[in-house]
């Protein structure tokens, strides 16, 4: 007697799988390609820009001469003289206060993730609400301070200042790095006659470099751009930084702005960001999202 099965419909749950796939795919690829969008277009748009004359820039768009490029405006802040020295000035800043702010962070993050003592998460509380709190509410305490000390107008003072500045996100960074590695780890370090130093550096430094890695390029864009700070600390114009020369850049009758330069100024500020940033993705991506999960 023969018996009757249902008929199964594994192709129509195949392509029902497929078509959802087929359109995740579509909406990641836009999404991408929407995000490229929105990043890449500004920085073309600025690099288009500085290769206006400034007269273009600033009249009405004429087909006639809108799409007339020319070197001029780099020709122009290389003649200046003092564009070399305000980027030599700013990567002395940003260099150092990065390098600063990582290896204080370092130390400050192994002590808070590793070692037990009174008030340890009190203490870390208080320097991630110092995150909050930003530095323009305490600058004139920080200059009064940093005037008293003898380092206002000097690289030495400003690199104190943006250490100080961007030390508690380092420190909240490198934290969550430490915490992510197991204590198994650490142990048969010190299992195998290494010490304290000797642990962190052959152990757990190729483990928490994302963060460290995140910690200095945070610290280096953000001293790269920053400008308020640098107004108020510096009044050599011998020690300028980047900013504060761009936004001297005016030329003509009653302080006229020749935005042809101004654009070709910012081109050349954002090039070591850009540069810096693609070269070191993967360790910035992995240090933000070191210590979200832990297994």
């Amino acid at each position: 007697m023969a018996t009757l099965t249902a008929p199964v419909r594994r192709s129509t749950t195949i392509t029902g799988i497929e078509r959802d796939t087929r359109t995740k795919q579509v909406l990641y690829v836009f999404g991408g390609l929407l995000a490229l969008l929105v990043f890449t277009v500004p920085l073309l748009w600025a690099l288009f820009r500085s290769l206006q004359p400034g007269a273009v820039i600033v009249d009405p768009p004429d087909p006639a001469t809108y799409f007339d490029v020319t070197l001029s405006n780099f020709t122009v802040l290389v003649q200046e003289g003092t564009l070399g020295r305000s980027i030599g000035n700013s990567l002395i800043v940003s260099l150092c206060s990065a390098l600063l702010t990582a290896v204080l962070a370092l130390f400050a993050g192994y002590g808070f993730a590793k070692f037990r003592f009174r008030g340890a998460n009190l203490l870390f509380a208080i320097i991630v609400l110092t995150m909050m709190v930003p530095f323009q509410a305490i600058l004139t305490p920080l200059y009064l301070q940093l005037n008293a000390m003898r380092l206002t107008d000097s690289l030495f003072g400003l690199i104190l200042f943006y250490a100080t500045v961007h030390l508690p996100f380092g420190v909240f960074v490198m934290r969550n790095s430490f915490t992510a590695i197991p204590a198994e780890l650490e142990d048969s370090g010190h299992v195998d006659g290494a010490g304290t130093m000797r642990t962190l550096v052959s152990v757990l430094w190729p483990l928490v470099m994302p963060g460290a890695a995140t910690t200095a390029l945070y610290a280096f864009l953000a001293s790269w751009t920053e400008f308020l700070g640098a107004l108020t600390f510096l009044t050599d114009p011998t020690l300028y930084t980047l900013p504060i020369d761009l936004v001297n850049l005016q030329r003509g009758t009653y302080g006229q702005i020749d935005y042809g330069v101004l654009a070709a100024g910012a081109v050349v500020a954002m090039i070591p960001c850009v540069v810096l940033y693609i070269a070191l993705q993967r360790y910035y991506v992995r240090g933000l999202t070191s210590g979200a999960v832990k297994g």
